[in-house]
């Protein structure tokens, strides 16, 4: 079946909840981009079992957008089926200091919600502009902690299987910015464990995280740090860059951020394309200069061959 019938037919199945060619750059922290073929936000947990059961039948490829903070999406776009959970997935319930929250949720909007119910440990997610299932899927991170630090487990739904499962954070194997969830799993929500604490201390810790991050970090299009730490607690990627002189290097409308060396900025004009081409010259110049390879933090999507990874 071409990419025309399974558009046509996953419009058919899933009419209601998706709409065909959305541009997915809106989507993403970078706003560059070209449209999913089909673009789902399923309503109930019914309608996201027909997307896993027309992804299971046909094969065609999924890719779960949640604040799109990780994400480069070609400027060709993504040819297959991209899913919010926005409308089911966007919520927060309390159970003493364990707290429950949906895929969808932001993770600064999270961070103050626990910080209000008194409940310390996730203040440094006041930063991170993801999402709580970007987070489980990737181990986000930054301030000294991750995700791992506080996280029992998420509930998971196999687009493959339609199989809704529990699964604790050895099953997840969390590592430095990464775990072993691949596309066709999709987090729902996630179960935390905190801590009763100060609420007035945490109030002033997540103030303080919020003014270093305006203060040190640009703002504008961007993805966060481009590259993971080579060496996580010792060496940033960011000082590799910067001893290089690649703070303002530009190709297109991208450019290595002047204020932070592992910002890359899409400026105006900006193509992902650009995006891309600046990734690969900072990584293959610290290759070069330094021996060390580069791992990038941001996902690429619908680019012909893999490139940065």
């Amino acid at each position: 079946m071409s990419l025309a019938q399974h558009q046509r037919t996953a419009l058919r199945r899933m009419a209601g909840f998706a709409t065909a060619d959305e541009p997915l750059g809106p989507f993403t922290t970078y706003r560059v981009g070209g449209p999913a073929s089909v673009f789902a936000t399923p309503r109930d947990t019914a309608e996201l079992r027909t997307v896993a059961e027309f992804v299971r039948e046909t094969g065609v490829p999924v890719l779960v957008v949640g604040r799109g903070s990780n994400l480069l999406v070609a400027d060709s776009g993504f040819e297959g089926i991209a899913v919010s959970l926005s409308a089911i997935a966007e919520w927060i319930d309390f159970d003493g200091s364990t707290v429950i929250a949906g895929a969808a949720v932001a993770l600064p909007v999270l961070a103050r919600r626990c910080v209000a119910a008194g409940l310390v440990g996730f203040e440094w997610a006041v930063g991170v502009p993801g999402s709580v299932g970007g987070a489980v899927r990737m181990n986000a991170g930054g301030h000294g902690s991750d995700i791992a630090a506080s996280l029992i487990g998420a509930h998971v739904l196999d687009l493959h299987t339609a199989v809704q499962a529990w699964m604790t954070v050895d099953e997840l194997d969390l590592q430095f910015r990464s775990s072993n969830l691949r596309d066709h799993q999709v987090v729902l929500g996630a179960r935390l464990q905190l801590r009763l604490g100060d609420a007035e201390e945490a109030e002033a810790h997540v103030s303080e995280i919020v003014r270093w991050r305006r203060e040190h970090q640009p703002g504008g299009q961007n993805a966060g740090s481009v590259f993971v730490n080579p060496i996580p607690g010792e060496l940033p990627a960011a000082v590799l860059i910067d001893q290089l002189g690649l703070r303002g290097f530009r190709i297109g409308g991208a450019f290595v951020s002047e204020k932070h060396a592992n910002f890359i900025q899409a400026g105006d004009g900006a193509t992902a394309a650009d995006v891309r081409a600046v990734m690969e010259h900072v990584r293959a110049a610290v290759r070069e200069a330094t021996g060390f390879e580069l791992r990038s933090e941001v996902r690429l999507v619908g680019f012909a061959t893999a490139g940065v990874e």
